[in-house]
């Protein structure tokens, strides 16, 4: 069974990798916003990139349009919560 619910995290966390995959390439091409497909990625990952977004403003206060949240989500996905779920 243990087997089964990591395997099942394993496919949460790259379906979040892909979520935030997403996220990034709307924000290059600005989508409209009342797209379903924009609205679901966005709740899907406003969650996680929320906090961390905020935790960077406190650390480096002036980022302007560069927004490093997604790199600190993606790192503490695959870096730190994969290799304990597997």
């Amino acid at each position: 069974m243990p087997d089964i619910i990591a395997q099942i995290l394993n496919y949460l966390i790259l379906a979040f990798n892909f979520a935030i995959f997403g996220r990034v390439i709307m924000s290059w091409v600005a989508p409209n916003p009342r797209n379903p497909l924009s609205k679901f990625i966005i709740q899907i990952t406003e969650p996680i990139l929320g906090p961390i977004r905020q935790g960077i403003s406190k650390i480096i206060p002036n980022m302007g349009a560069f927004d490093l949240s997604p790199m600190v989500a993606l790192i503490l996905l695959n870096f730190v919560l994969l290799p304990l779920v597997s």
